[in-house]
């Protein structure tokens, strides 16, 4: 068997190997899996020298990257795209030009390089990795939160930077006006390239995935996706942007497609591998001889890096309107140099601008704080404050709401409520303010909204209008009675069902005048004691014809202390209590109920 033939199969195996060995160990060390993948980069090539020559691995490895965008770009509709416009070139631009120039004025400083190459540099580091980002917060579900949103939007800037920093090269190499004409033609491509993408994706791919669906072979479906994610890349790669640009603009177009979901899950399994052996690869490439030769440089300048970045982020972001503890996650989420920086040197080296030797001392720095970043992440967890009363957030994304019935808060009571509405067929939408629960909703399959009930606007963009139904499952007194008054103010006509807390609420919320409302120990209590007595052996009959009665009883009161107040019905409860009426087989007289749930419930 050849060299280049045991090359084939023995370097797949290393690396996956390596993989199934380090993602699991770190996981289970809290580390995260990326941190994994490149440990097994680094003992497999620099330590070990079992792999040599990393540059054609990590060019395969990109289409990680590549599909990563895609993915992303599926779940983001054009109009929502639209709305994070602001982050994207407000927060984005600040931060590659507030970096950009403060990391050019430290190496100026320095007196490293001559101002060209400063620049240069300065630029190149102040971009951060969309893969390291991307996957950290996709491993730990924060891709749609706040803070994960405006770090996606300054991500998606600097993948757009990418063009006129390179065309900033061909300026700066020496060659004036000449490749100042051929720059500006760069631009005009890329803006030609970015045009095309959209009427294509508009007008030919969703025809295009129709006429494949047809045929109904699963195979020529996943290899369409992968010509469609491929194609867009490579267009873009012509043009002059970044391949991961191409592949997010047509995830976007089919963001609105039938076959949205079917194209995420084919993809899924070649995005997630790919997305690992760049990882991998990024730790193959690390120079250990550039390193040592320069530890005490590249020790001083890794923190330096990320230190001014995380300033910068933190900054601009408190500035922008963010909260402490989401600053201080997307700060320590991008404080890292990015892949594109390896372009950005690679090409400033070609031109003369950067000699070999500082282009790969400047590569050596992004990878170390690329390898630093997980840590990063684990550290921004210890600096988040947890006294300071801020709930995650996320974006309100109201696309498709509105249905017959409209459910404020998906507590374990609103659960139940809702498999019972789904089961029958009836479309549902849900509304709730926690983060982590919209994400574990999400994860079995519910439709829901982040957003809190007490707000009108957030009650009208989830489609109250046309709601026959509002339910209201929220778990705290005070939280029901705002949502039910606000309610009640602005659309008197709604029928409201309503959880109650205890029966001083269930009194409560009569005189609100809502249409149901049950407690929410009531039902589940009745059951226990029913399922205790035939435990005891009484019947199943007599057990339920006591609950029964106790349910009956327990009505009539209510309806006495909502006629004659509250108070009036402690009087008649406490002081004369009302004696239960016998059974058919009365075995012990019955309790009345004087007032149950005296603690808190969820």
């Amino acid at each position: 068997m050849s060299t280049a033939t045991e090359a084939l199969f023995t370097q797949p195996l290393l690396l996956l190997g390596g993989a199934v060995v380090a993602a699991p160990l770190f996981r289970k060390l809290g580390l995260g899996t990326v941190l994994g993948y490149l440990a097994a980069g680094v003992v497999i090539g620099p330590v070990l020298h079992m792999i040599a020559g990393s540059g054609d691995i990590l060019a395969v490895a990109e289409l990680g990257v590549v599909l990563l965008l895609f993915v992303i770009g599926l779940e983001l509709k054009p109009s929502r795209l639209w709305h994070m416009r602001r982050d994207i070139f407000g927060l984005g631009s600040a931060q590659v030009l507030l970096t950009g120039f403060a990391m050019t004025g430290a190496i100026l400083l320095s007196g490293l390089l001559d101002w060209r190459a400063a620049f240069v540099a300065g630029f190149g580091l102040a971009l951060s990795s969309t893969a390291f980002a991307l996957q950290i917060l996709n491993d730990n579900g924060e891709l749609n939160s706040r803070h994960g949103q405006r770090s996606f939007s300054i991500l998606l800037f600097q993948d757009l930077a990418i063009v006129p920093l390179l065309a900033m090269i061909s300026i700066l190499d020496g060659n004036g006006g000449e490749q100042g004409s051929s720059a500006f033609t760069e631009i005009a491509m890329a803006v030609g390239a970015v045009v095309a993408m959209i009427l294509a994706g508009r007008y030919l791919l969703t025809p295009l995935f129709q006429v494949i669906a047809r045929t109904g072979a699963r195979e020529v479906m996943i290899a369409a996706a992968l010509f469609v994610v491929l194609g867009s890349a490579y267009l873009m790669q012509v043009s002059g942007l970044s391949m991961a640009m191409g592949a997010f603009l047509a995830g976007v177009m089919l963001a609105e497609s039938s076959y949205r979901h079917e194209l995420e899950a084919d993809i899924e399994p070649f995005r997630g591998l790919l997305l690992a052996l760049f990882f991998m690869a990024v730790g193959l490439s690390m120079d250990i001889q550039v390193i040592v030769d320069n530890l005490l440089l590249i020790t001083l300048a890794v923190p330096v890096l990320m230190t001014v970045k995380a300033a910068v982020l933190y900054s601009i972001c408190r500035i922008a309107g963010s909260p402490h503890n989401d600053a201080i996650r997307i700060a320590m989420l991008l404080p890292q140099g990015g892949e594109f920086g390896f372009v950005l040197f690679t090409t400033a080296a070609a031109s003369g601008i950067l000699s070999g030797a500082t282009s790969s001392l400047l590569i050596s720095i992004v990878t170390l704080s690329m390898a630093l970043t997980p840590l990063a992440t684990l550290l921004a967890k210890r600096l988040v404050s947890d006294d300071s009363g801020e709930r995650e957030q996320m974006e309100e994304d109201f696309e498709g709401a509105g249905a017959d019935v409209l459910m404020v808060g998906f507590s374990r009571f609103g659960q139940i409520a809702a498999q019972i509405l789904l089961a029958s067929g009836r479309d549902v939408t849900i509304i709730d303010d926690s983060a982590d629960r919209v994400r574990q909703a999400a994860l079995f399959g519910f439709r829901i909204y982040f957003g809190d009930g007490k707000r009108l606007d957030v009650l009208r963009a989830a489609g109250i209008e046309k709601a026959k139904i509002v339910a209201v499952c929220t778990q705290k007194k005070e939280v029901t009675d705002a949502i039910v008054d606000l309610i009640r103010t602005e659309y008197p006509d709604v029928r409201l069902y309503v959880r109650s807390y205890d029966r001083i609420h269930s009194l409560s919320l009569r005189a609100r005048d809502v249409d149901y409302e049950l407690r929410e120990t009531l039902e589940s209590g009745l059951l226990f004691g029913r399922r205790t007595l035939e435990g005891l052996g009484v019947s199943e009959d007599e057990a339920y014809d006591i609950g029964e009665d106790i349910r009956r009883r327990d009505e009539e009161r209510l309806r006495i202390q909502a006629q004659e107040g509250i108070q009036a019905g402690r009087d008649m409860l406490h002081n004369r209590p009302v004696k239960p009426e016998p059974l058919v087989k009365p075995k012990r007289p019955v309790a009345p109920m004087v007032g149950e749930e005296a603690g808190p419930h969820s």
